[in-house]
């Protein structure tokens, strides 16, 4: 049995970056085969075109010398076989969690992009059960694959919400309007924006209602509007880019929480909404920008708004590739941040996005 590799940093730059570069093409490639073989179970061709394009990203990891991939892919690879065998259907299940294995190993790639040394603890804990899940007997493989979706995707009870604070004040609404209407403003300027004004504020707001409203929702809804209008003011080509930014594409996106933080902070009456804004990009762990704060330094207001951004940016990505937008697959994705994102504040997002599912609430343009 392979030695687990328990920790891993970039040792070749250059071997990482063919891999990322390659990967960013593999994903939603393999993405659309698993839909396609969902539609089309029977399909032989599309099962070996899958079968293929995970044996070539096991391989390209190989060569890469990141060999914490190769157990994931042969995992994956175990399954289909037995569905190649006729052993297994695939089945929604199954697709899911494919979907979801790619999703974390492109999440992680991401992650040791930034240089850091990476925990692969949770990524193990992901190969594991994906090996559990191969040597499962096929009538209780999809339940198994289930059970693995719903720890990916966190669930949480629901609990009782208290009631929504005061509304606001004909001076507060009206300075809101003027928020919201730079907010669609910004969501004019790409296709792929549609919608996030509204997604953004129904999960902020959901989620700070689940938390006792820790935020005061009109300071939390003008950060919503705000937090990324400094965006305007960098080249769109910078928003949309796929793949590894330069060194001075980062300080250059990494100055737009200012921007819309100072536009809110020289208006009376939102400092809360401009200190939310100016963090939002903070991590727990000290690693996020402007300021690298760590956790007990970053209002509960910028720690929610963290987890919305990334939950929009894995929409962004979606988009860009001509997916689906998955709420499922986003809240995976978001799940598997643990040292990005602050636990208490998971914990609320992760109720309110599995309590929509459950009642069958749509957020705009996301299935």
């Amino acid at each position: 049995m392979e030695e687990t590799i328990e920790h891993y940093r970039i040792e070749d730059e250059e071997s990482f970056g063919d891999f990322l570069y390659a990967l960013n093409e593999y994903a939603p490639r393999a993405a659309n085969l698993l839909q396609t073989l969902r539609q089309q179970p029977a399909d032989q061709l599309v099962l070996a075109e899958l079968m293929r394009l995970f044996h070539t990203i096991k391989g390209d990891a190989g060569l890469c010398r990141l060999y914490f991939v190769e157990p994931l892919v042969h995992a994956v690879e175990d399954t289909l076989a037995r569905i190649k065998a006729g052993e297994l259907i695939f089945s929604a299940a199954l697709e899911q969690v494919m979907l979801l294995a790619v999703d974390r190993l492109e999440l992680l790639i991401s992650e040791l992009d930034s240089g850091r040394d990476i925990s692969l603890r949770d990524f193990n804990l992901l190969i594991a059960e994906l090996q559990q899940l191969g040597e499962t007997p096929a009538a209780l493989v999809d339940a198994q694959a289930w059970l693995l979706v719903k720890r990916l995707t966190g669930f949480v009870p629901q609990q009782s919400l208290p009631a929504k604070p005061s509304a606001a004040s004909p001076a507060q609404q009206a300075d809101l309007e003027f928020f919201r209407s730079l907010a669609l403003q910004f969501e004019q300027r790409s296709m792929l924006f549609q919608g996030r004004t509204e997604r953004n504020l129904m999960l902020a707001a959901a989620c700070n209602q689940v938390s006792g409203w820790l935020v005061d929702p009109l300071q939390l809804e003008a950060a919503v509007y705000m937090h990324d209008i400094g965006m305007m003011f960098l080249p769109q080509e910078l928003w949309l880019r796929q793949g590894r930014l330069s060194a001075e594409e980062r300080i250059q996106l990494a100055a737009h929480p200012g921007w819309g933080a100072d536009l809110l902070g020289r208006m009376t009456g939102w400092e809360m909404a401009a200190r939310i804004t100016r963090e939002h990009h903070e991590r727990p762990d000290g690693h996020g920008y402007p300021a690298g704060l760590r956790a007990d330094l970053i209002c509960d207001g910028a720690k929610l708004l963290a987890i919305i951004d990334t939950f929009e940016a894995v929409i962004l990505r979606h988009g860009q590739r001509h997916q689906v937008r998955s709420l499922l697959r986003a809240l995976a994705e978001v799940n598997a941040g643990e040292a990005q994102f602050d636990a208490v504040w998971i914990g609320h997002f992760n109720q309110v996005v599995r309590n929509m599912m459950d009642e069958g609430v749509v957020l705009p343009h996301v299935r």
